[in-house]
């Protein structure tokens, strides 16, 4: 697995990328609540703390948690959030060791579909549905890993000339259209979400204004009603 990354536009950060599975693995579960760029330089930066060529998940996994969360702590900060990311890290790591020995090109190397591989993703720790597709995008347009039914599997993300995701970024120009199109898509979910409340706003007003006009209803009928009783006992005195 050696191919040219653009993920983390940083030289030495995207040649890790290239070339080591784990490193791919982390940064794309680090990417989350932070620009891409900072998320795909984490595992370069992983390695350098701990004086490292590279990722070793045996490592990772048998660190003192308080140490490997200082670590990723340390100015600068592998993530926003350092402390709950690197817990997040070492379990993913500890569930390499545990299930592929270490390795993490095992989650896909030998994966018979598209779908096999997909559930093999989605059993690491951390990764939801879109984070596996993305990745498993990420797998087939950028590493060639490419078992039958890949694309299918990554849904969206797997459409060919798509521009949503890290799958899609081959350099500056291709992430300034990723980062459109996840704008645009924020926009649109907002727009989505102030639509509904004030659909549901409306609904129960006008669900309010019809209990009001029918309990103002039965108290006129039930004044009415009341009022004949009267007449007809002031008729029979």
């Amino acid at each position: 697995m050696t191919t040219t990354i653009h993920l983390a536009q940083q030289p030495e950060a995207d040649e890790l990328l290239g070339r080591s599975p784990l490193a791919a693995l982390v940064g794309m579960l680090l990417d989350q609540q932070i620009p891409m760029e900072w998320a795909f330089c984490g595992p370069y930066t992983i390695a350098r703390r701990m004086d490292a060529d590279d990722l070793d998940a045996h490592a990772i996994a048998a660190y003192d948690p308080e140490a490997f969360a200082a670590l990723l702590s340390a100015k600068p900060a592998v993530h926003r959030y350092p402390g709950s990311m690197a817990k997040r890290v070492q379990q993913l790591c500890r569930y390499l060791v545990d299930e592929y020995g270490g390795d993490a090109s095992a989650v896909w190397s030998d994966a018979a579909s598209g779908a096999e591989l997909l559930d093999r993703l989605l059993a690491l720790p951390g990764f939801g549905r879109q984070k596996a597709q993305i990745f498993l995008a990420l797998l087939g347009k950028r590493y060639g890993v490419r078992p039958d039914g890949w694309r299918e599997a990554a849904g969206a993300y797997g459409e060919e000339g798509a521009y949503r995701s890290a799958a899609d970024i081959t350099g500056p120009e291709s992430l300034a259209r990723v980062r459109a199109h996840k704008q645009e898509a924020k926009r649109a979910a907002k727009t989505a979400k102030t639509a509904k409340a004030t659909k549901a706003t409306k609904a129960t007003k006008t669900d309010g204004t019809a209990k009001a006009t029918k309990t103002a209803r039965a108290a006129g009928t039930a004044k009415g009603a009341e009022s004949a009783t009267d007449a007809g006992l002031s008729a029979a005195e």
